[in-house]
């Protein structure tokens, strides 16, 4: 008799605890939404789509013999980073916190990120890693443009590899990392403004510099090649932003309406006021100028997006394309030969739109940001100018280190045959045309 009561309390302890496990695994479960997750995934399939898309926007605009290299540098990120990402990018950028600057490795391999959800989030561990691969691929891609038409591939892919690691990821771990020391500070940045615009801005003026004018600039009119090429690029990267904006609510809920609606706002009215600009100023609208604007207005309410409402956007997007089509005409006067202007849209236009955050934000739109200067709140509008300030001088200067020691092992730049040649057939021995 004794030994059956002993029995039946072992079993009755097992099944206890066999119920209190699948309650557990219910209860994590349940921290799963369907409909979260299908957002977040449909955005980062969005989001990948925009590198492709920036390929062929930044493509169309440089000569025929640079179209295919132009291309690939682009599309070369989309394995490069995303391979990086899983292997130790993503555990430096949203690791354990050390000293706010860095991420631990504790997801190195992607160790641990799994389909468990991260505290306060509603979707897998694994949805929240690669939507952010996503913007890892394309913040490196961006800054491409910038020495377009003579860098060589070799340097180029060596270049890549060290700037995502030590200027990418940690940038991203100041701002987005729990422990960051601008996340702590209270900047916001609800979808890149500082991490993906401002940081690849600035290292592509820094790469213009260092690398130096293209051969003829100054005496030859450059000329795009083949500018519906660029609009298709515009109409993909306009398409793939509303899951870059949108999709940072990591949620499908009304704070993503909100990103959807200003995203679109704030791009259209880029786009209409660069043309009335230009047509001011040269006498005729462009398409080139309305790809130009549209983009612009994209890149400003990147940052904004989760915390200001419509009309702000319109304000936003009319403001970015008189002050990035202002950088781009100095840019003339000052000497430096940034091909495809990705300072004057990105680096200047993430710039207002961290600065216009500040200004504009409202914590009506988004309870968890707060209150910029025009909401009787000027103590935002300096923790961004901060988060500005520091994101710039520290891209700008390991970049400038990143570029030296480089060329000390390998040339950054083609030779001049090579690029008299053009990129296709010198560093890859394959033409874009075959006409």
């Amino acid at each position: 008799m004794k030994r059956l009561l002993d029995i039946r309390f072992i079993g009755a302890v097992i099944l206890c605890m066999l119920l209190s496990a699948g309650a557990a695994m219910a209860d994590s479960a349940a921290k799963i939404d369907s409909g979260d997750t299908a957002w977040v995934l449909a955005s980062s399939a969005l989001v990948m789509f925009m590198t492709p898309g920036l390929g062929l926007f930044y493509a169309g605009m440089v000569r025929r013999k640079n179209a295919l290299a132009t291309i690939l540098q682009s599309f070369v990120m989309c394995g490069l980073a995303a391979v990086i990402w899983v292997l130790w990018g993503y555990s430096l950028a949203f690791g354990s916190d050390h000293w706010g600057l860095i991420g631990s490795l504790e997801y190195v391999g992607l160790k641990g990120v799994g389909m468990t959800p991260l505290p306060g989030q509603t979707i897998p561990h694994q949805a929240f890693m690669i939507f952010q691969a996503m913007f890892a691929i394309i913040t490196p891609a961006l800054i491409t443009g910038a020495f377009a038409e003579r860098i060589r591939f070799k340097a180029f892919f060596i270049f890549m590899i060290v700037w995502l690691t030590i200027v990418y990821c940690p940038v991203a771990h100041w701002v987005w990392g729990s422990g960051g020391w601008l996340f702590k500070l209270g900047a916001l940045d609800f979808a890149g403004g500082t991490v993906v615009h401002i940081c690849s801005g600035i290292a592509a003026l820094c790469c213009a510099i260092v690398i130096g004018r293209r051969k003829g600039y100054g005496r030859e009119e450059f000329k795009p090649h083949n500018l519906t090429m660029t609009l298709i690029g515009t109409a993909l990267l306009w398409f793939g932003w509303f899951g870059f904006n949108a999709g940072s609510a990591l949620a499908a809920n009304g704070l993503a309406a909100n990103a959807f609606v200003v995203t679109n706002t704030a791009a259209a009215a880029a786009a209409v006021s660069w043309i009335v600009i230009e047509w001011i100023h040269r006498g005729q609208p462009t398409a080139l100028g309305f790809a130009s604007g549209a983009v612009a207005g994209l890149v400003a309410i990147t940052p904004a997006s989760g915390f200001v409402g419509p009309m702000a956007a319109i304000v936003l997007g009319m403001v970015v394309s008189l002050v990035c089509y202002g950088a781009i005409m100095l840019k003339g006067k000052l000497g430096y030969d940034d091909s495809l202007d990705v300072f004057g849209v990105h680096g200047v236009g993430g710039t207002w739109g961290a600065i216009a955050t500040g200004l504009f934000a409202s914590v009506a739109v988004n309870s968890a940001g707060a209150n910029g200067l025009f909401h009787g709140s000027a103590a935002l509008l300096g923790k961004q100018l901060i988060a500005i300030a520091s994101v710039m001088a520290y891209s700008f200067v390991l970049t400038f280190i990143i570029l030296k020691v480089i060329n000390i092992f390998t040339p950054i730049r083609v030779s001049n045959a090579d690029e008299e040649t053009g990129l296709d057939l010198s560093q890859h021995g394959e033409v874009g045309y075959n006409l």
